[in-house]
């Protein structure tokens, strides 16, 4: 257990600022993931933006929170909203579209589900969830809700269905917070618009780095996939429960409808849930026809029966558990078969193992693959060149990096600097930035 008293280790400073808008990350800066950020002004009115933590083998956990009477949580990534409960165990409201609020049952239950299994402690229990389901306060894009004497109001990011950015009116300057997000349009998604701001809050996953072209590379994907089916393989796609899973299947049933596809894993319930809020999806009908055409696979027939399918769309993403290592023990015996990795391999993982060294853990065994791996880049991050002009077009007159390492800020810094003030904070150290 981390144990987390409201306020009682906090470093975050007991007064408001005299002047301007003081921000306090408790995580995400200078790293991926673990994001949790305090801003405050001489108002005293204060605001907790997403409380996450990063799931790494061990996990890392964001600083104790102050007490804050509002967060807001951006998306339902486990890097986003995986501390909230704890938040709501300590009286916190908790802010978010229809559709982060849909699916964060199902990330809370599954964080609390591996930590029981794998033995990472955890600051909340299932009491803390349940409180954290009834905290929620739900908002659709465009529409201004009150946080003390600031106004706020979401837009869509771009990063996943219901993703937002975070707009916020303050006496002292208006704020643009991105969370994560991708300027593109992807199959399931609408991108980000820039929003003119004083403040630009900017997400730099990529910075220094940009992606391929994504409808070139959305046909290399499927032309590897129907190169293997055509020698008689099967094509094993771990892929992230909210965003990736389902946009791998869009692109399949759009190019390849008469493959055989079966969908397993913790997405076929997260899909559910975007089903019932159709306004944040992109073509909400094609997501619908999509899932149907898809064999979902609900229990160990089905699986077995999906050992003999075209593709194989499973969780978890980096090969880090789930139905993904049950496939892979078991197809790694057939050099017809292939793994197409379409989402980033943290240090550590799986996933990354098995691309540096041809080998994995299954249920605890260190196992070799002989199998063909290819990794597609199908990001829903913006890239470098994409954070940059969204940057520009915001017309900040200063910028904050976080949820970037240190190479990624510094590229974006570079790029930047000449254009506005940029900023980039550490994590547990307070900054205070005037108009």
């Amino acid at each position: 257990m981390v144990l987390y008293t409201t306020g009682d280790t906090s470093t975050y400073p007991e007064k408001p600022p005299e002047r301007g808008i003081r921000l306090h990350f408790l995580g995400g800066a200078g790293e991926v993931g673990n994001v949790g950020c305090i801003l405050e002004d001489r108002t005293g009115t204060r605001l907790l933006i997403d409380y996450g933590l990063a799931p790494t083998k061990p996990p890392r956990y964001p600083s104790e929170a102050p007490f804050v009477t509002d967060a807001i949580m951006t998306h339902g990534h486990i890097d986003h909203i995986g501390m909230a409960p704890w938040l709501t165990g300590h009286g916190t409201n908790i802010h978010g579209t229809d559709l982060t609020a849909g699916v964060s049952e199902i990330m809370w239950a599954d964080t609390y589900k591996v930590s029981d299994i794998e033995g990472y402690p955890l600051a909340w229990d299932k009491r803390d969830l349940e409180k954290a389901l009834d905290s929620w306060t739900t908002h659709q894009f465009d529409t201004w809700f009150k946080v003390g004497s600031w106004k706020c109001r979401l837009h869509r990011a771009g990063h996943i269905p219901g993703a937002a950015m975070v707009e916020i009116a303050t006496p002292e300057m208006r704020i643009l917070w991105s969370g994560d997000i991708d300027t593109r349009d992807s199959p399931n998604a609408l991108g980000a618009k820039p929003i003119n701001c004083d403040l630009l809050c900017l997400e730099g996953t990529y910075g220094g780095r940009n992606h391929p072209d994504r409808k070139m590379e959305e046909q290399r994907f499927v032309s590897r996939v129907l190169e293997v089916v055509s020698r008689g393989g099967t094509a094993l796609i771990p892929a992230f429960a909210s965003g990736r899973g389902q946009d791998i299947l869009r692109i399949l049933h759009r190019e390849a409808p008469n493959l055989d596809v079966h969908y397993d894993g913790m997405g076929t319930r997260i899909t559910r849930e975007w089903l019932k809020c159709p306004e944040f999806l992109n073509d909400p009908g094609g997501m619908e026809a999509t899932f149907r055409w898809s064999r979902r696979v609900t229990g160990k027939a089905d699986r077995k029966k999906a050992l003999g399918a075209d593709v194989i769309v499973t969780t978890s993403g980096m090969l880090d558990g789930g139905p993904a290592l049950w496939y892979l023990n078991r197809l790694r015996h057939n050099g017809s078969n292939a793994i197409l990795l379409t989402g980033f391999q943290a240090e550590g993982s799986g996933g990354r193992n098995l691309l540096e060294f041809g080998r994995l853990p299954i249920f605890g065994k260190q196992t070799r693959i002989p199998l063909e791996i290819d990794k597609f880049e199908l990001s829903n991050h913006a890239d470098h060149r994409s954070l940059c002009s969204f940057a520009k077009e915001c017309s900040p007159k200063s910028l904050v990096i976080f949820h970037a390492d240190d190479s990624a800020a510094e590229a974006i810094e570079e790029s930047l600097a000449s254009e506005m003030k940029v900023f980039r904070p550490s994590n547990y150290e307070t900054m205070e930035l005037s108009r």
